[in-house]
């Protein structure tokens, strides 16, 4: 009983972590615009995540590695956005 209540736990803990990034990436969708995201911030994130879903690899541990695998996805798609709509201070 308590190991289910744990994996509950830590599934709502994935999904609110995963797909924070969803509505952030919709924004800079639509919005084309970027400055309140920090490139530096954004690129070790995504490297983060990377790592994240690499350890989850080694350890077979398939909801780290689903989680983390969404959230590289959410952020690269930011990332890549970031660099393709700098922020207007950029170019100065």
């Amino acid at each position: 009983m308590i190991v289910g209540w744990f994996e509950t736990l830590g599934d709502v803990a994935a999904g609110c972590t995963t797909f924070c990034w969803l509505p952030q990436a919709l924004k800079i969708i639509r919005e084309k615009r970027t400055e309140g995201v920090s490139l530096m911030t954004q690129s070790v994130f995504t490297i983060g995540s990377a790592l994240w879903a690499a350890y989850g690899l080694a350890l077979n541990n398939r909801p780290i590695v689903y989680a983390n695998i969404v959230t590289l996805a959410l952020g690269l798609a930011i990332l890549v956005l970031k660099l393709r709509y700098p922020s207007p201070a950029a170019g100065k």
